[in-house]
């Protein structure tokens, strides 16, 4: 058996990850907010099938973490951050009506950039705008934030609703492809991106 795809989901506090995450998982949603005392790392085992081939996934729901470990002893030394340099892909969320979770997660994708493990160079990182239920009251326009996470930042972008379940299952159908793809050395990253979600389907087992 393969191992699992590692699936780290990021962002500020109150963003909506774990609602992101729950409702992947078990089509549920709670309008309780995490508490912000929360530091515990969550981890989900779960199945998939993409282009009918099953993959197991292991999805860590991290909390609001100050920075991304720079080395593996920072990484240990930090139970809430364990195993978050050996991720797959990344899945960085923000709230599309809040201006500093955009900020965190810029901060969030440079710091990864910057000290993920030697050798995953191709390790895809994924920007999910959440709460578009609430798009009256988002602080970018959405061309604008899609033009530079897909251009400039060379990331796929996705938005969501975890309360309305709109998007989930396509961010993590995109967050699957992109590991798959991420693997093929001779397609260009770019290319990766603009070529999911196209004739492909995930579907959570």
């Amino acid at each position: 058996m393969p191992p699992p795809f590692r699936i780290a989901v990021l962002g500020a506090q109150g963003v909506g990850k774990t609602a992101i995450v729950q409702r992947f998982l078990h089509d549920d949603y709670s309008e309780a907010p995490v508490p912000a005392t929360s530091c515990a790392r969550q981890v989900h085992l779960s199945a998939a099938v993409l282009n009918g081939h099953v993959h197991n996934l292991q999805i860590t729901d991290y909390p609001a973490i100050t920075s991304f470990p720079c080395s593996s002893l920072q990484e240990w030394t930090d139970t809430c951050c364990r195993g978050i340099r050996s991720a797959h892909v990344y899945i960085l969320v923000y709230d599309i009506c809040c201006f500093d979770s955009f900020e965190y997660v810029k901060t969030m994708r440079q710091q990864i950039l910057e000290t993920r493990v030697v050798g995953t160079g191709d390790t895809p990182i994924l920007i999910v705008g959440n709460k578009r239920d609430l798009q009256w009251g988002r602080v970018f326009p959405r061309h604008n934030v899609s033009d530079l996470v897909r251009k400039n930042w060379k990331c796929g972008y996705v938005e969501c609703s975890a309360k309305y379940n709109w998007h989930v299952l396509l961010l993590f159908g995109e967050a699957m492809r992109s590991v798959v793809c991420a693997r093929c050395k001779h397609v260009h990253a770019t290319i990766r991106f603009q070529r999911a979600l196209r004739n492909e389907r995930c579907a959570l087992m």
